[in-house]
């Protein structure tokens, strides 16, 4: 294909296209820049704006992530686990949702976006569990019982009494924020 061309009139033309060329690279590497500085204050954001406490005398430098659930004027402290799923959900905070019950031991509601999964099959399920299930439904059971299904633990009512009570009716709303 070059053979056609003299070597003369080639070099011309890409030393014509190289400014262009230059000019392009130069866009996508500030771009990329750009893209890897925001995504690592993001990080950092998400992982800084945890209110830790010690996890206990065997590792005092260990810090437990929390987060806060709100039922109208009840308050509930969630200890999250040490998961890329818990994370992805902490960083949706803060977060309100309108939640259905279903069986009379949860609520659940779809996220607007899927979180990373690793589901397993618990088999029992406590009051105060925060689980997802499959990659988008929350949910937050208020009962304990037996179950086959699988889910992806995010976190733990530090205090589950009196969840029957503020759960336990119908359809709720309920607002995530960090603790």
């Amino acid at each position: 294909m070059t053979g056609n061309i003299p070597r003369r009139s080639l070099l011309q033309t890409v030393e014509q296209a190289a400014p262009f060329r230059w000019a392009s690279l130069q866009y996508l590497v500030l771009a990329h820049g750009l893209l890897a500085l925001g995504l690592a204050h993001a990080n950092t954001a998400s992982a800084a704006d945890f209110q830790t406490v010690e996890a206990g005398a065997e590792n005092p430098q260990q810090q437990i992530p929390r987060m806060q659930m709100a039922v109208g004027e009840h308050h509930f402290t969630i200890t999250l686990v040490d998961t890329e799923t818990a994370r992805a959900f902490a960083s949706l905070a803060p977060l309100t949702l309108a939640m259905t019950d279903l069986n009379s031991n949860e609520k659940h509601a779809d996220l607007m976006v899927s979180l990373p999964r690793n589901p397993k099959a618990p088999g029992m399920i406590t009051a105060g569990d925060l689980m997802l299930y499959g990659s988008k439904t929350l949910v937050v059971f208020y009962k304990t019982f037996q179950t086959p299904y699988s889910y992806t633990r995010i976190g733990k009512i530090e205090n589950p009494d009196g969840l029957v009570q503020v759960l336990g009716h119908g359809n709720v709303r309920i607002e995530f924020s960090r603790h």
